[in-house]
């Protein structure tokens, strides 16, 4: 059982670099933070849930800087909670749908040339052959 443990802890860290994305789109070099300090409490929970399990798989700043209709954060939001070790729960989903629609009406709307358009499938695999 010993053995077992030690050898979950020493593959621990390849599992994890298996589930970040290995590809750098534009948003993910804009910035990693948000100021929440003027959401409310419910945003500001939903916003470290956001950045706990959205950062498992790729850079926080992806979804800070991309701007989607809420149909699309939907979908988005779906298609993660269903990603192998997401980890994302029912009820931690709709939190973080909350949040993403929330933050794009208060903040990105009102400044969209600030932030980027979702990428399509196809060209974010165009991205990844680069």
């Amino acid at each position: 059982m010993r053995r077992l443990i030690q050898m979950m802890l020493l593959f621990a860290p390849l599992s994890l670099v298996a589930q970040t994305s290995n590809v750098v789109l534009p948003q993910d070099q804009g910035p990693d933070k948000i100021d929440v300090s003027k959401y409310p409490a419910a945003q500001q929970a939903a916003y470290k849930v956001f950045t706990t399990k959205c950062s498992k798989c790729h850079t926080i700043a992806r979804p800070i800087n991309t701007m989607m209709k809420t149909d699309e954060w939907s979908r988005y939001v779906k298609r993660m909670m269903h990603k192998p070790n997401s980890g994302i729960s029912d009820a931690q989903g709709k939190q973080i749908f909350d949040f993403m629609v929330y933050d794009q009406a208060e903040r990105k709307d009102k400044n969209p040339k600030a932030f980027f358009p979702a990428l399509s499938d196809e060209e974010i695999e165009k991205l990844k052959k680069q």
